[in-house]
């Protein structure tokens, strides 16, 4: 019975100290950054894009060669999307009205987070750290949302 209680005591601090390692303001400040990614292109704000993400952050997809109907990763960085995000939708309207951006926590321990992002045309994940009290993204995986339906 003893050793019941203390593995019970012992699960119960567990729980407590993990749900205090999220706190509802990192909650929001993880939300931010997965907005702030999508809506710098939505709005062609780059410095919206560079506030969400860390310097080194990686950007990657699959592609394929047309040459050679070979896959490969395409990368992407922080410097390419801040230009992108300046000029993406500057002049054209290349999203609807009301552009879909769903932002789903996926795991939150301490200093890491896991985020989807389903879009309009795109569903990424993405990793998202706090370094020196500030989270940012510092790896976005992504493809093409072909079904829009998720």
């Amino acid at each position: 019975m003893k050793r019941s209680c203390t593995l019970l005591y012992s699960f119960l601090l567990l729980l407590v100290f993990h749900l205090q390692a999220q706190t509802s303001q990192d909650t929001l400040a993880i939300r931010q950054v997965a907005l702030d990614y999508i809506e710098s292109q939505h709005n062609a704000k780059p410095e919206q894009f560079e506030r969400a993400a860390h310097p080194r952050m990686v950007k990657r997809t699959f592609w394929t060669n047309k040459k050679t109907g070979k896959e490969y990763l395409r990368e992407t960085f922080t410097d390419a999307m801040i230009l992108l995000a300046e000029t993406y939708n500057a002049e054209a309207d290349r999203f609807p009205e009301n552009p879909k951006k769903e932002v789903i926590i996926l795991d939150v321990y301490d200093k890491t987070a896991s985020v989807k992002l389903i879009a309009d045309e795109w569903i990424d994940y993405m990793h998202i750290v706090k370094l020196n009290g500030k989270w940012q993204l510092v790896n976005v995986l992504w493809q093409f949302n072909d079904s829009k339906t998720h």
